[in-house]
């Protein structure tokens, strides 16, 4: 009955799967394609985020701040939620890359449950545990009200929020970023439309204040939820709906976890570091805090091509792995190199010949420029080498080397990053902070490759031999 409900469906709105065989043509050119719908997914994201902080930003200082004592819960849940969308994608590539469309259809099905499995417990445990692990963050009775309003309702949307998301990370790997980025887009968009007139109120609809920014994000999510599913099941057929025993969606989830944890403790290390460095920029007064912060998000757009770029370079990776075809995975990889280095030096000249008249898009204050542009122009320095730990991360993650992928974004950040700016902000001021970031993103870039390399190497050497 189900299969025979699809084949209606296909019929009457003619859906036909948009799965690429990465395995055989142009590199270069399957790359391209790939990358670019990435590009306005990614900026798409950026928007999201930013027309929270823009609208919310606007109610007043403790609307503001519950917002912000919110930032670290979601990113610890988007974190894990983002290993096991590395962990889908890896695994699901590999199976297309192998031809077997009933293990592709097993492991995204598997990961959707894994998924939705998380998406329960986290809401959960996220109700229980509201008002105590708020409080014990800081937030005050005043701003607890707020934070309140906003997180029951993030809470209770949270299995829409995981499931398009690991949703996105197989169409990835079925070689289909356009309709993937097109997700993203469509749920920034409704969210963007859906803010002001849920915030502020306007006709019929009430002031919800911050809830507004909640309910919002929900929905949007809950769209993309809706499509999301829509498009695995209905067109791409990846969806089973058959009983399987218990040992072998456990055996699903352990290789999905297998590269996925590794991934989301990295990523919930990031934010340690970064606590660090912007305690470091706070000795430099209110205004370097707030230059700091506009540059970072400055950085996020200028970036979007690497990020996009390393977002599909595992997929590529992950369906030759597959096939067996090793060379090409050697090719992709010179190739994204050489682009990373050349895109990261045009980016670098741009911001050292317009980072004062970028800088004032942003702000009025000269003391808050002053900061933006010392950064705009010493960071940028070291993007090329950003973009090759990045691509060889994502690479590492698809030939199923997550811990070696985890170790270098551990290392760059805590053991190179942070004990250098410590030193350095004590003789060169902010310039030092900066400039430490660039030497953890050159050290870490070497240490990439020459990783990459050796796994490559062994993996060459294993595939010779069958």
């Amino acid at each position: 009955m189900y299969q025979k409900r699809l084949t209606i469906l296909e019929k009457r709105f003619q859906l036909k799967s948009k799965r690429n065989d990465l395995s055989q043509g142009s590199i270069t050119k399957q790359l391209t394609q790939l990358t670019i719908p990435m590009i306005f997914g990614i900026l798409g994201i950026v928007a999201f985020n930013l027309a929270d902080t823009y609208f919310v930003g606007q109610l007043g200082t403790e609307q503001m701040a519950a917002l912000t004592f919110t930032f670290p819960v979601v990113l610890v849940l988007n974190s894990l939620n983002h290993g096991i969308g590395i962990g889908a994608s890896a695994i699901i590539s590999k199976a297309v890359g192998e031809k077997d469309h009933e293990k592709v259809k097993r492991l995204s099905t598997d990961s959707l449950s894994l998924g939705f499995t998380f998406a329960l417990i986290a809401m959960i445990i996220g109700q229980i545990t509201l008002h105590p692990l708020f409080k014990a963050l800081g937030a005050t009775d005043t701003v607890m009200v707020h934070v309140v309003d906003y997180m029951r309702i993030w809470y209770a949307g949270v299995p829409f929020i995981v499931i398009p998301m690991i949703g996105n990370n197989a169409l990835r790997a079925l070689g289909d970023t356009k309709t993937a980025s097109l997700v993203m887009m469509v749920a920034a968009g409704i969210n963007i439309l859906l803010d002001p007139l849920l915030i502020f109120g306007i006709g019929i609809l009430p002031e919800m204040g911050v809830s507004g920014a909640a309910t919002a994000t929900v929905i949007a999510r809950f769209t993309t939820f809706v499509v999301s599913l829509y498009i695995l099941a209905a067109r791409e057929k990846v969806i089973s709906i058959k009983v399987i025993h218990i040992r072998t969606l456990l055996d699903s989830w352990k290789k999905i976890l297998f590269i996925g944890l590794p991934n989301a403790i990295s990523k919930m290390v990031m934010p340690i570091g970064m606590g660090i460095i912007t305690g470091l920029i706070s000795e430099f007064g209110t205004s370097a805090v707030a230059g700091y912060g506009i540059a970072t998000r400055i950085e996020y757009f200028a970036l979007s091509i690497i990020a996009a770029l390393s977002s599909v370079i595992p997929v590529f990776v992950g369906q030759n792995f597959g096939a067996g075809k090793m060379d090409r995975i050697k090719t992709a990889l010179t190739k994204s190199e050489k682009f990373s280095l050349v895109s990261g030096i045009i980016i670098a000249l741009i911001f050292m010949i317009g980072a004062r008249p970028i800088s004032y898009l942003f702000t009025d204050s000269v003391m808050v420029s002053d900061t933006v542009v010392i950064y705009l122009k010493i960071v940028p320095l070291g993007y090329a080498f950003y973009g090759i730990i990045q691509i060889i991360n994502g690479t590492l993650n698809a030939l199923h080397k997550p811990l070696r992928a985890a170790i270098i974004n551990i290392v760059q950040m805590l053991v190179i990053y942070v004990p250098l700016a410590l030193v350095t902000s004590s003789h060169f001021g902010l310039q030092g902070i900066f400039i430490s970031l660039i030497v953890s993103y050159f050290i870490m870039a070497i240490v990439s490759h020459l990783t990459f390399n050796q796994v490559f190497n062994s993996l060459d050497l294993e595939n010779s031999s069958k």
